[in-house]
Protein backbone atom coordinates (compact mmCIF):
# COMPACT_ATOMS: atom_id res chain seq x y z
CA UNK A 1 0.00 0.00 0.00
CA UNK A 2 1.55 3.13 -0.72
CA UNK A 3 0.64 6.17 1.19
CA UNK A 4 -0.23 9.87 0.03
CA UNK A 5 1.03 13.18 1.67
CA UNK A 6 0.85 16.60 -0.05
CA UNK A 7 3.84 17.28 -1.90
CA UNK A 8 5.89 19.21 0.83
CA UNK A 9 5.76 16.74 3.29
CA UNK A 10 6.52 14.14 0.64
CA UNK A 11 9.78 16.64 0.23
CA UNK A 12 10.35 16.09 3.41
CA UNK A 13 10.87 12.39 3.96
CA UNK A 14 13.06 12.89 1.12
CA UNK A 15 15.05 15.40 2.55
CA UNK A 16 15.28 13.37 6.00
CA UNK A 17 18.27 11.05 3.39
CA UNK A 18 19.53 13.93 1.74
CA UNK A 19 23.10 14.77 3.62
CA UNK A 20 22.65 18.62 2.51
CA UNK A 21 20.91 20.15 5.61
CA UNK A 22 19.69 23.00 3.61
CA UNK A 23 17.42 20.36 1.21
CA UNK A 24 16.10 19.90 4.59
CA UNK A 25 15.73 23.58 5.45
CA UNK A 26 14.13 24.35 2.17
CA UNK A 27 11.16 22.19 3.30
CA UNK A 28 10.09 25.26 5.41
CA UNK A 29 8.63 28.20 5.37
CA UNK A 30 10.54 31.09 6.46
CA UNK A 31 9.03 31.27 10.16
CA UNK A 32 8.55 27.47 10.52
CA UNK A 33 8.43 25.89 13.71
CA UNK A 34 10.26 22.51 14.25
CA UNK A 35 9.17 21.12 17.80
CA UNK A 36 11.29 17.90 18.43
CA UNK A 37 12.85 16.38 21.77
CA UNK A 38 11.42 18.76 23.90
CA UNK A 39 13.03 22.16 22.13
CA UNK A 40 11.59 24.61 19.75
CA UNK A 41 13.29 25.55 16.36
CA UNK A 42 12.11 28.30 14.51
CA UNK A 43 13.10 29.84 11.08
CA UNK A 44 14.87 27.98 8.58
CA UNK A 45 18.49 29.17 10.12
CA UNK A 46 17.63 27.11 13.18
CA UNK A 47 15.98 24.16 11.18
CA UNK A 48 19.09 23.58 9.44
CA UNK A 49 21.41 23.46 12.48
CA UNK A 50 18.66 21.08 13.80
CA UNK A 51 19.11 18.81 11.14
CA UNK A 52 23.16 19.16 11.37
CA UNK A 53 22.99 18.66 15.14
CA UNK A 54 21.02 15.86 15.14
CA UNK A 55 22.93 14.20 11.88
CA UNK A 56 25.96 14.25 13.77
CA UNK A 57 24.69 12.28 16.81
CA UNK A 58 22.74 9.99 15.48
CA UNK A 59 21.74 8.03 12.00
CA UNK A 60 17.97 7.59 11.92
CA UNK A 61 15.60 5.95 8.97
CA UNK A 62 11.78 6.94 9.47
CA UNK A 63 9.60 5.10 7.52
CA UNK A 64 6.08 6.61 7.31
CA UNK A 65 3.34 4.09 7.84
CA UNK A 66 0.18 5.62 8.06
CA UNK A 67 -1.07 9.25 7.36
CA UNK A 68 -4.30 10.76 8.54
CA UNK A 69 -5.93 14.32 9.04
CA UNK A 70 -6.35 15.68 12.96
CA UNK A 71 -7.10 19.27 13.52
CA UNK A 72 -5.95 21.14 10.06
CA UNK A 73 -2.65 18.54 10.70
CA UNK A 74 -1.48 16.11 8.47
CA UNK A 75 -0.45 13.35 10.93
CA UNK A 76 2.02 10.96 9.67
CA UNK A 77 3.18 7.92 11.87
CA UNK A 78 6.80 6.06 10.91
CA UNK A 79 8.82 3.52 12.50
CA UNK A 80 12.14 4.83 13.02
CA UNK A 81 15.38 3.10 13.30
CA UNK A 82 18.84 4.31 13.98
CA UNK A 83 21.57 4.77 16.45
CA UNK A 84 19.82 6.55 19.32
CA UNK A 85 18.27 5.54 22.59
CA UNK A 86 14.88 3.86 22.74
CA UNK A 87 15.43 2.77 18.38
CA UNK A 88 13.39 0.64 16.80
CA UNK A 89 10.48 3.53 18.20
CA UNK A 90 7.20 4.83 16.51
CA UNK A 91 6.89 8.17 15.84
CA UNK A 92 3.89 10.97 15.25
CA UNK A 93 4.89 13.84 12.71
CA UNK A 94 2.27 16.37 13.38
CA UNK A 95 2.64 18.66 10.09
CA UNK A 96 1.07 22.13 9.12
CA UNK A 97 1.49 23.23 5.52
CA UNK A 98 0.78 26.80 4.03
CA UNK A 99 1.47 27.73 0.93
CA UNK A 100 3.18 25.06 -0.41
CA UNK A 101 5.90 24.43 2.62
CA UNK A 102 5.93 23.13 6.18
CA UNK A 103 5.26 26.27 8.16
CA UNK A 104 4.62 23.57 11.80
CA UNK A 105 6.49 20.17 12.29
CA UNK A 106 5.99 18.42 15.77
CA UNK A 107 7.23 15.03 16.52
CA UNK A 108 5.77 12.92 19.22
CA UNK A 109 5.75 9.29 20.68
Amino acid sequence: MSLEFPEPIARYFTAELDPNPQTMADCFSDRAIVRDENNIHTGRDKIRQWKVDYSKKYTAQSTPVSVAQDRGRTVVTCHVEGDFPGSPIDLRFFFRVEGGLISELEITV
